[in-house]
């Protein structure tokens, strides 16, 4: 039967995305693995592979298409043997999902209308029409992702989809993982089901709407203004912000760190290696300190995931890059064991690929903790906002020349840079979070000790 293949989701946030091209057409034969098309999601560009054998049927979403849903129908797969005449109305089914809902709602009515009407009809159902695949099974409140013909073989077989483990693109199941799987072996999804549909158990009451975008318009009808349409980035930007002020408790800690020490290694350190063309800047050392600082207080290296706490052993630190329309923020994996040249060159280049928004997501998703430097813009000192599922996320302003009390009690001249700490309080409390910040300012007012 022709199978639909579905909008991916290419990254765990992704919403919907852009057909930006197909790289195949109506007619071309496919195999596993080989490239479909490229797909445009809130931060890059990425390719899009097959994941089962046939013949492109159908093109249901040209493109260049924006804002395709995820698991909406974007073509139609047909097996061997199989025609374009065996298509019937997909692009009618909205999506496999939406389909499915079709589909039971066409069903209901079907068997709630009398039995009088329906003998006197007898209609036969169309012979194009596609059978709706069963509706993407829930593990644990996470949908597992498998291809329409997968959740069909698996529903005649009778195997539970969450007990598989799928070979396709970014762990999704297909047919063959179906087919080696043994029938009867795990019971139904629909049996394991407790409290009603997978889909819609466990999930929290919408959070109440601001003033709706005709109402927005309306208020300022009278004043000139142009309106500017909402890219990938910027909506899922204020899609996440959003959720991290409704759910995470802040709470935020804040510190003056001085820098005249650093200031000085590091301009003995850049001239030594003047000849190698590094430059050290102060954000390389601020990016060591924390992944140090983590090493130190090894329970603020932790990520907030839903029912528990993951605590991880290395230090993957999350740094906020500036770009036209938004920011990415590319972590860099184990600089508790990196450099501070390593670290440096590393970070120039996650910089320029995020400017050009080349990075995988990779690249740019995971972490435990992030840092915001707005030092550069001339930034005394702010709150960052943390990204889920961060522990924490350390807001950097610049380094000023302020008097200080000296250790003496001379009064005397002192860079100071203003730093604040934004917590997660489900995963960190308050004396946990404050030894964090002191071993992170221990690190930056003594730099030699991070080479030790």
């Amino acid at each position: 039967m022709p199978t639909e293949i579905l909008m991916p989701a290419l990254s765990p946030t992704m919403e919907e995305g852009t057909l930006a091209k197909w790289l195949v057409k109506e007619g071309d034969t496919v195999n596993s693995g080989d490239l479909l098309a490229e797909i445009e999601t809130d931060k890059a560009t990425m390719e899009f592979e097959a994941v089962d054998e046939g013949t492109i049927g159908k093109i249901l979403i040209e493109e260049g298409t924006e804002g395709v849903k995820v698991n909406t129908a974007i073509a139609v797969l047909l097996e061997e043997g199989e025609s374009a005449d065996d298509i019937g109305d997909v692009s009618a089914s909205g999506g496999s999902d939406g389909g499915d809902d079709k589909a039971e709602a066409k069903d209901d009515k079907q068997e709630a209308a009398p039995k009088k009407e329906a003998a006197a009809k007898q209609e036969k159902p169309e012979s194009g029409d596609v059978p709706p695949a069963p509706a993407a099974p829930v593990k644990d409140g996470e949908r597992i992702f498998a291809s329409p013909l997968a959740r069909r073989i698996a529903k005649q077989k009778g195997i539970d989809l969450t007990e598989l483990k799928g070979s396709g693109p970014h762990g999704r199941i297909v047919k063959a993982d179906v087919e080696s799987a043994k029938p009867g072996a795990a019971k139904p999804a629909e049996e394991k089901a407790a409290g009603g549909p997978a889909s819609s158990a466990g999930q929290a009451a919408p959070a109440p709407a601001g003033p709706s975008t005709d109402a927005v318009v309306a208020m300022y009808k009278t004043r000139e203004f142009e309106e500017v349409k909402l890219d990938g980035m910027r909506k899922t930007i204020a899609a996440r912000l959003t959720e991290a002020k409704q759910t995470i408790p802040h709470f935020y800690l804040r510190r003056e760190i001085r820098l005249d020490a650093l200031l000085k290694f590091r301009g003995q350190l850049n001239k030594q290696l003047e000849g190698r063309g590094v430059k050290l800047s102060v954000n390389d050392f601020i990016i060591k300190a924390c992944a140090l600082a983590l090493q130190a207080v090894p329970d603020c290296n932790a990520v907030w995931a839903g029912d528990r706490v993951l605590k991880l052993k290395p230090s993957d630190v999350a740094v906020a890059v500036a770009i036209e329309g938004g920011l990415f923020t590319p972590v860099l994996k184990d600089a508790e064991m990196k450099s501070l040249s390593a670290l440096s060159a590393e970070m120039k280049d996650l910089a320029a690929r995020a400017r050009e928004r080349k990075l995988s997501p990779e690249e740019y998703q995971g972490g435990t903790f992030a840092i915001s430097n707005l030092g550069m813009f001339g930034i005394d000192n702010f709150d960052a906002v943390i990204n889920p599922p961060h522990g924490a996320i350390l807001a950097v302003g610049a380094g000023v020349k302020k008097p200080v009390v000296g250790a003496d009690g001379e009064l005397t001249v002192a860079t100071v840079m203003s730093v604040t700490l934004s917590v997660d309080h489900r995963v960190i409390d308050g004396a946990l979070g404050a030894e964090l910040l002191a071993q992170i300012t221990e690190n930056l007012e003594n730099p030699m000790v991070m080479l030790a």
